[in-house]
């Protein structure tokens, strides 16, 4: 190499102290080391093309070191032989790296999150399923560009959080994989979702059953212990409140006094499942629990608060232990009132199904396939939580112990 080039040494560079101005070191073939006078130390590649001279900055010393500037000057005089413009080279590769950036799976799961999915579902839901994806879906395929991940790939990913033996969370990571591919679909930076190829190749999920106490004559006996039941008054309270509006219990547990309106007799919220907005038309007598409650809770965020404190809800074991404490465990769980409620309405009363449905929160469609909103069917709902309420009463109090079958 011609004796023009590689004029200094690493101990040069390492050695040279700022002065007054900044000054340049050359090294040759248009490579300097310019040193300011704060110390910092540039590396520069001075070059001509198309007639005009120009300046490329290649790295900052001691991240770059001597050595690898001379590579990148050879790199650029290669290019420059080639007709090409270092400086344009090096900007257009800027610019591929930002995009593939924006493009990885992470980095689409991320704006699918915060720009979509928050805004669809209750704030407790998006946050379970954005601590899914950083857990079991970041780590493997986050810094994947989204259009080059194959479902075999995928499946490696939901493979691993399998052999944890989580079946059910890699069938719901798979879910919002699919989520996160048909976003990318839609913003045109993946051509499709590989999750359909993977039907069938993940361990089937066993349904999870909750106990549940359905036979009116059993009831009967848990109607009762919960009237006698000496717990906490708001514990109480929400063992009773539990049967008659038949709520998933964490939307229970987290009502919220804003909520409730109990001059109309309604509870306001979004379920918990599917982010849509939700109207549980209260009873004569979920009205007088919940007025009884408000002298005890009603300054309160939420209507069933926490022992420890006023600004959390009720633990999600309170009412589990009560039940058990009754003697109902193995038989009975918080979740168990949606099962008692939709199987005794349908089979005892005879509401049609997609009432129930539609008052457990549950995805529920018209004969035209659009879905209901919340507002759907609301007065015969009422009137079904009403009947529903009575029924209960008549049970507890042994008037009726199996009241007679809703005929019209």
């Amino acid at each position: 190499m011609s004796r023009q080039f590689n004029k200094l040494s690493a101990t040069a560079v390492k050695m040279a102290k700022p002065r007054d101005k900044a000054f340049k070191m050359a090294d040759g073939g248009g490579l300097y080391l310019e040193v300011s006078p704060s110390g910092s130390k540039y590396w520069r590649l001075k070059y001509r093309h198309a007639g005009k001279e120009k300046r490329l900055a290649i790295g900052v010393y001691p991240d770059t070191s001597l050595v690898a500037a001379r590579e990148a000057r050879d790199e650029a005089k290669r290019q420059l032989a080639q007709g090409i413009d270092p400086s344009a080279a090096k900007r257009i590769a800027r610019q591929q790296g930002e995009e593939a950036a924006a493009n990885t799976f992470m980095a689409v799961a991320i704006e699918w999150l915060e720009k979509v999915h928050q805004h669809n579902v209750v704030p407790a839901h998006y946050q379970r399923n954005k601590r899914r994806l950083e857990r079991d879906a970041f780590p493997s395929i986050g810094k994947r560009p989204i259009s080059e991940i194959t479902p075999p790939e995928l499946l490696g990913c939901l493979r691993r959080i399998e052999e944890r033996g989580h079946i059910e969370t890699a069938h719901r990571v798979k879910t919002l994989c699919g989520q996160v591919f048909r976003y990318g679909i839609s913003t045109g930076r993946v051509e499709r979702d590989p999750t359909p190829d993977l039907r069938g190749a993940l361990r089937p999920h066993k349904t999870k059953h909750y106990a549940a106490v359905t036979d009116p004559k059993e009831v009967v006996g848990l109607l009762r212990a919960i009237e006698g039941y000496g717990g906490q008054p708001v514990t109480i309270a929400a063992l009773k409140l539990a049967p008659l509006v038949f709520t998933r219990p964490g939307e229970l547990r987290q009502a919220r006094w804003s909520d409730i309106d109990l001059e109309e007799a309604t509870w306001t919220f979004h379920a918990s499942k599917t982010g849509q907005a939700h109207i549980v038309p209260l009873s004569t007598q979920a009205v007088a629990i919940l007025h009884y409650l408000h002298g005890l809770t009603g300054r309160a965020e939420y209507v069933f608060p926490g022992v420890r404190s006023s600004k959390r809800p009720m633990s999600n074991n309170t009412i589990k232990a009560a039940l058990d404490q009754m003697g109902f465990k193995g038989k009975m769980t918080a979740h168990g009132f949606r099962a008692m409620a939709r199987t005794i309405l349908a089979e005892r009363l005879n509401y049609p199904e997609h009432y129930i449905e539609q008052q457990l929160a549950h995805a529920v469609k018209d004969s035209n396939g659009r879905a209901y909103n919340r507002t759907s069917h609301l007065e015969q709902r009422r009137e079904m939580l009403q009947s529903w309420a009575n029924y209960l009463d008549a049970l507890r109090e042994g008037a009726d112990s199996v009241a007679p079958i809703r005929s019209d």
